[in-house]
């Protein structure tokens, strides 16, 4: 049995003024669909995209659809969003990703090999 594997995060939301609001966040990762991250921002508001997205975006700017990341620095990662209601622009520590990220590899490494069918 595989568990959800789940990262609790503090990103900070930059917006229009001098300090970034900070604010809870919720990455997760279901087994039952191993290539998709979520993650929960307040208000239940969710996003989903490809868990490869979130990889390459540690490493290097990477744009897919409406969401964009890129690492600024060594230690901070951007999580961009664009929806018809406007932009969202997170900052997060990188460290708690790259544990999240980590802990998908584990797990991966864990899971048995998908078995094949054997012609009849």
């Amino acid at each position: 049995m595989s568990l959800v594997i789940q990262e609790h995060a503090r990103a900070r939301l930059i917006i229009d003024g001098p300090d970034p609001r900070p604010v809870p966040v919720e990455l997760r990762c279901d087994p039952e669909d191993p290539g998709t991250v979520r993650v929960r921002l307040p208000g239940g508001a969710d996003r989903t995209f490809d868990l490869d997205l979130l990889e390459r975006g540690v490493r290097s700017p990477i744009t897919r659809g409406d969401i964009r990341i890129w690492p600024c620095g060594r230690a901070q990662l951007i999580l961009e969003l664009h929806s018809t209601d406007g932009v969202a622009v997170l900052q997060f520590d990188i460290a708690p990703v790259i544990r999240f990220l980590s802990r998908i590899r584990a797990q991966t490494a864990k899971r048995p090999p998908a078995a094949t069918a054997t012609p009849a």
